[in-house]
């Protein structure tokens, strides 16, 4: 049976039998590119998007090729991708196969060369990511790990960390996101509705507060304590 091997035409079978070989073959391809290869991604997820991208595009750039081959390889994939979900949450070890645990690149303020070389990152790598996290210093950090979808966690030793108001034991309110009410010059009027406000009330309020019109402002929130927040297109 060459169904791996170019043909006029295949069978049912010899399209979901190499479904499976090159869902598999990815997964080996993308444990061997490693953690910064596939950043962002998790290793299943890295895998169906590459295959499915593919399978789909050759159909639609190949006139010989029909949809009837692409759509079962592709549902063929969905249902390993979605069972190599589930099978991933019942066992552990398959777990620890597929997606690989935090490898520790920082430590009490010191590199540690190994995880930096189990990662496959560079010192310029590393410096990039902990400047993305706004840490200045090396030795500021108590612990940083790189995660297996390629990003990193850094955790400060304590006397460095940011102060909280937990911290000084202090009370405070509640979180409240505010909401969106001009997008782009225009009212949401939902959005009024919801924080019971009339639009003739935000218009006198942008006119007393910055002397301006609906259609000057590209965003305009207002919080639950009627706090407006208004940012102009220039």
């Amino acid at each position: 049976m060459d169904f791996h091997q170019g043909q006029e035409s295949l069978t049912a079978i010899e399209w979901i039998l190499r479904a499976f070989i090159a869902f598999f073959f990815l997964v080996i391809v993308g444990k061997l590119l490693g953690h910064r290869s596939i950043s962002q991604l998790r290793m299943l997820d890295f895998v169906i998007a590459l295959v499915i991208g593919n399978v789909i595009a050759h159909p639609l750039s190949e006139e010989r090729l029909g949809l009837k081959g692409s759509m079962l390889t592709t549902s063929v994939l969905v249902v390993l991708y979605i069972a190599g979900i589930k099978l991933m949450l019942k066992w552990r070890w398959l777990q620890k196969a597929i997606n690989e645990d935090p490898i520790t690149v920082i430590q009490n303020g010191k590199i540690l060369y190994d995880g930096l070389k189990r990662a496959r990152i560079s010192i310029d790598i590393l410096l990039g990511e902990l400047r993305g996290k706004q840490v200045d210093s090396i030795k500021k950090v108590a612990l940083a790990t790189w995660e297996p979808d390629g990003s990193i966690s850094v955790f400060l030793e304590t006397k460095f960390a940011p102060v909280t108001p937990s911290s000084l034991q202090l009370e405070t309110a509640p979180f409240e996101l505010p909401i969106t009410i001009i997008r782009d010059g225009r009212i949401d009027i939902k959005e009024l509705e919801r924080l019971h406000k009339q639009e003739e009330w935000v218009k006198s309020e942008l006119k007393a507060q910055y002397q301006a019109e609906v259609t000057d402002i590209l965003l305009a929130t207002l919080d639950h304590q009627d706090n407006l927040v208004v940012f102009f297109y220039r």
